[in-house]
């Protein structure tokens, strides 16, 4: 067998190429990440968490944002987060206006793949936004939500909650998002 040889890219050619791509990929230190398509479930799930927060932040200086759009950290790893929220002005790295540079919420929901990734080395990218306040983890196999914030003093608050009476309140945007609704059990929905 052989190898093919291992090719780095800048963050310009990253973000150059993956303008063209047919498929998203991810970038960090130079190397491009492939992302897979997702479930069924995950899909649905991210869907209800767009529709909840997008209804709560209509009238307000907040954006919600699904999947497509990229974000990059300071040191130019770019990702591709299922949720992001951004209030006040959104910053871009260019007129594109395809990369945000100062997400104020980031969620993610996990795959079957992406557990450790989403809590560890990902989370630690993000971490790296100064503008990032909350990030959430959202199991997709149970209801279990991990919500982290930032504290004053730069640290990062842990709260989980698997009750599905709970409503997580998310300060940074000002929202409140139940883990379930009895008509139509956010974010745990396949309707």
């Amino acid at each position: 067998m052989s190898s093919l040889p291992h090719i780095r890219l800048t963050p310009d050619e990253y973000l150059a190429a993956e303008r063209w791509a047919t498929h998203k990929s991810e970038y960090i230190a130079g190397e491009v990440f492939a992302m897979s398509g997702a479930s069924e479930a995950h899909n649905l799930i991210v869907a209800n968490l767009i529709a909840t927060l997008h209804q709560q932040l209509r009238q307000r200086d907040c954006r919600v944002y699904p999947s497509d759009m990229r974000v990059v950290n300071p040191e130019k790893n770019f990702f591709y987060p299922d949720v992001t929220v951004v209030c006040g002005a959104p910053r871009f790295t260019d007129d594109r206006r395809d990369t945000l540079t100062n997400p104020t919420l980031i969620i993610e929901v996990l795959s079957d793949s992406t557990p450790d990734y989403d809590r560890g080395s990902k989370f630690a990218q993000y971490r790296r936004l100064a503008s990032l306040q909350e990030y959430l983890v959202v199991a997709q196999t149970a209801p279990c939500v991990e919500h982290h914030t930032r504290q004053a003093d730069g640290r990062w608050l842990l709260q989980e909650t698997s009750d599905l009476t709970a409503v997580l309140t998310l300060t940074s945007i000002g929202c409140q998002l139940p883990l379930a609704e009895p008509d139509s059990s956010l974010p745990y929905s396949t309707r």
